[in-house]
């Protein structure tokens, strides 16, 4: 089941930038701190961050240290949404069967006149 704390984390306009950032594949932090114009230490705290909620990865590499994303939390996401999605789409069905039976009903009563 989904974190509602996954909604929290990526409410943030800088970690949802580090996601799209990640999702061209593994990065080091300096890549990530070019690619969004912010101090290093902003965007080591926001990925200390994502790493909590479990978002990222980390892999060292010698000196380096490189991020990427985690599937994971991302289709408990995916899976959430589907499930109001299917809520919807059903809503959706019963309307334009009700809709589709209103023009059948019009259709007639124009017919009779």
């Amino acid at each position: 089941m989904m974190h509602m704390d996954a909604f929290q984390t990526l409410s943030d306009p800088t970690r949802r930038q580090i996601v799209e950032t990640l999702r061209s594949g593994e990065q080091q932090v300096n890549d990530i701190v070019d690619a969004l114009d912010i101090h290093q230490s902003g965007v080591s705290r926001h990925l200390r961050l994502l790493l909590k909620a479990g978002f990222v990865q980390v892999r060292p590499a010698g000196q380096m240290r490189l991020y990427s994303l985690r599937p994971e939390p991302f289709r408990e996401l995916e899976a959430w949404v589907a499930s109001y999605q299917q809520i919807w789409d059903a809503r959706l069905t019963r309307f334009g069967a009700a809709l589709e039976k209103r023009r059948s009903r019009r259709k007639e009563n124009e017919g009779d006149e």
